[in-house]
């Protein structure tokens, strides 16, 4: 294929600085360490980041140090990855972010990029420096990038009262700092298998209490989606994607800290076409089509912007932020070719913004007591548009006319959430800790939703090297509004787009009771294992599905869910050899289905009723693991895998059998290359699912999924980075 102008463009663009610092002496090597994505750095997992004492910089790290008081995990599980160990993955900071989060344990890869994350289905919060980021629409694009994170910890389990609304797990991102990095840059590109082109360009710095970190990046390829075949290379697959994030941060005085944090994402995508389908309607005269021929896309836009303010008020500390996300998505048809093969074309829109308030505090009480609290509140408008066309029918449901009609319909929603909580971290002595609380969440839209929320964790250093907690949580969760979309289906009746009349309630909160116990354990100065076991009692249990040709997810409920698993992890690091592995093994299941009913197959309907099933999303067994060794200062291989047992798929009942289990193994090399007058050149070399294993993601059956999707073939990629 032929490269788009502006990615020709940009590859230039970040070749220019190259040669520009040909001519430059050697940058510091505190700069180059401080960047952290240098092989040669150990990357670690479930660390703490430490804080540099200098100057200026010793304020800021103070001030971060305040503001991770902020935000406690005492009762919960996390797994904390650094931006050294997402470096030695195999695309390194190329790699997308819910690739990162699959290295994980208790996370299980779906298709389209979607993660479950302990048997839930989304249901994920992002925080960025404390900030919750409002989730955008789902699509197939990644609206955050891999580049801006020091850290990332992922929260789950039996979370405090400070965290609510998506409780899945909480994605708690750390940025990279200019007053950490120092004053410079970073300019590369990754190519390779699928025609992929990647460059990106990051600038960072500090000068007197002013900070700054920005990058940038556009990535476009021919395997956009997962493939529908098990085919090497996917037909008409297609994507562009530019994404640029920022973080300017400016010290008032010594206690206070504004920043304003910003990001972009326009992602467009080629739908992937099936080809050897045949069609099931006739169009005008037309009465044959080439499935292979379809031509489907979808864009999705992102952006949010936070302005924050943080410091400490004598003993407290302290983080107001306002911010405002936007997202949208619109799908657009082949009109002819999906009348043919489904008898309806649709182009559907989705949009959603978001305006957000959040206040933290946290004032000592004693030796003893951290009291913390605060609010967060929400003001969303939603739309959903659908442009339909489809085909008149006769009594018995036969297609009367070749002739389509035209359809519009089309919703607003207006959602308002507030929620508010308390909580004492109450140390116990000298090896207990008691984090209890209350929380109180609301949510308008069609109607009002509100639960109380009581949540109790204990922590307990057994030994020096061994952990316990143990955890409850009651969870308030909220329908996601921009998955909503409010439809009217008795004006497709008499139509090939008709739907059973089996209701259309509106999606409503989800209600649970999560019990969560773990221990971890040390083992020398190398080991740390560590085995945490959840059980999840769910009224309203909210699950997604896809539904009609577009590629855009909708919100039902079941009546009742059960949620449970044990997970098992170990990280090994010594010297110059890294290692970690995770496996988990879970179950979740669901019962009668009472929220936008229309969706469903009537039989299904009326089975899920009356008996309990798998959700779409359960896979009974998942694993990953890596292994990273230093061969020398300069030079590093690594290699890291994914096992999943099969999501669901129907059988003799809904979501009754498993797709066959997968393990795909990717391989990497990285070097440094040192050049006189140039300085230091890393590269990395790729290959993913090195076996080239073909597997199954999805088959196209089940509850709410609507096409199959393969896992990628074997692919090839080379990165090229140079710091300044």
């Amino acid at each position: 294929m032929t490269h788009s102008p502006l990615a020709l463009a940009l590859a230039v663009a970040l070749a220019m600085p190259l040669a520009v610092h040909a001519t430059v002496a050697d940058p510091a090597a505190a700069t180059a360490a401080a960047h952290g994505d240098d092989p040669a750095d150990s990357g670690s997992r479930n660390r703490q980041p430490q804080v540099q004492d200098l100057d200026a910089i010793s304020v800021s790290g103070a001030l971060d140090q305040a503001r991770n008081a902020l935000s406690p995990d005492t009762g919960s599980s996390q797994y904390v990855i650094d931006h050294q160990a997402i470096a030695q993955l195999p695309l390194g900071a190329s790699t997308p972010i819910n690739q990162v989060l699959l290295q994980a344990p208790g996370v299980v890869q779906d298709s389209y990029g979607g993660l479950h994350v302990r048997g839930d289905h989304a249901n994920l919060q992002y925080r960025i420096n404390g900030v919750i980021i409002p989730e955008s629409i789902g699509g197939f694009g990644q609206s955050l990038d891999a580049r801006t994170i020091h850290t990332v910890k992922l929260l789950d389990g039996a979370l405090p009262a400070q965290y609510g609304l998506r409780t899945a797990a909480v994605v708690d991102i750390t940025t990279k700092s200019g007053h950490d990095l120092g004053n410079g840059g970073s300019v590369g590109i990754t190519g390779g298998s699928n025609a992929t082109l990647n460059p990106n360009a990051s600038v960072w710095g500090s000068h007197d209490r002013w900070s700054w970190f920005f990058t940038g990046n556009y990535m476009e390829n021919d395997a956009g989606i997962e493939n529908p075949t098990a085919s090497r290379k996917p037909i008409h697959d297609h994507t562009n994607q530019a994404k640029g994030f920022g973080d300017i941060s400016y010290l008032i005085d010594n206690d206070t800290r504004l920043s304003f944090l910003f990001g972009v994402a326009n992602n467009r995508f080629q739908i992937p076409n099936n080809p050897g389908q045949q069609p099931a309607f006739g169009y005008l005269d037309t009465v044959d089509f080439n499935s292979a021929d379809l031509d489907e896309r979808q864009r999705e836009n992102t952006r949010f912007g936070v302005l924050a303010l943080q410091g400490k008020l004598g003993a407290t500390g302290y983080q107001v932020s306002v911010g405002q996300r936007y997202s949208g998505l619109a799908y657009a048809p082949d009109r002819i070719g999906e009348l043919m093969f489904n008898g309806v074309a649709s182009a559907v829109t989705r949009s959603n913004r978001a305006s957000t308030l959040q206040a933290d505090f946290a004032t000592p009480m004693g030796d003893r007591h951290t009291l913390r609290y605060g609010v967060y509140g929400s003001f969303e408008r939603a739309a959903s548009g659908n442009n339909a066309w489809a085909f008149p029918v006769d009594a018995d449901g036969h297609q009367a006319s070749t002739t389509p009609v035209n359809i519009l319909d089309a919703s607003r929603l207006t959602a308002r959430t507030w929620s508010a909580y308390v909580q004492d971290e109450w140390s116990l002595g000298a090896n207990w800790t008691l984090n209890y609380g209350l929380r109180g969440d609301r949510y308008q839209l069609v109607r009002s939703e509100s639960q109380l929320s009581p949540r109790a964790g204990l922590v307990w250093q057994a030994t020096g090297s061994t952990v316990v907690h143990a955890g409850y949580s009651r969870y308030f969760t909220p329908p996601a509004t921009e998955m909503i979309a409010s439809s009217n289906i008795a004006k497709f009746d008499g139509t090939t787009n008709a739907v059973a009349d089996t209701g259309n309630n509106t999606p409503l909160a989800e209600r649970s009771d999560y019990f969560d116990a773990g221990i971890s354990q040390n083992l020398g100065s190398a080991w740390t294992v560590g085995v945490d076991a959840y059980y999840r009692k769910v009224q309203r249990l909210q699950d997604e599905g896809q539904f009609g040709s577009a590629l855009v997810y909708s919100t039902f409920n079941y009546a009742a869910g059960r949620v449970k698993g044990v997970e098992f992890t170990a990280n090994y690091e010594q010297g110059p050899l890294s290692a970690y592995f995770n496996a988990s093994l879970g179950k979740a299941i669901g019962r009668r289905i009472i929220t936008s009913q229309y969706n469903f197959d009537p039989d299904d309907l009326a089975y899920v009723n009356n008996h309990w099933i798998f959700l779409d999303h359960d896979q009974r067994l998942t694993s990953s693991g890596g292994v990273n060794l230093a061969l020398n200062d300069s030079t590093r291989v690594g290699a890291d895998y994914l096992f999943g047992s099969g999501l669901r798929k129907d059988g003799d009942v809904p979501n009754g059998a498993s797709l066959p289990a997968y393990f795909q193994l990717n391989l990497n090399v990285a070097h440094d290359f040192a050049f006189d007058g140039f300085g230091k050149l890393h590269a990395q070399l790729a290959v993913i699912n090195a076996l080239d294993r073909t597997y199954e993601l999805r088959d196209g059956s089940g509850i709410g999924v609507g096409a199959p999707q393969f896992g990628p073939r074997r692919g090839v990629y080379l990165s090229l980075q140079k710091d300044f």
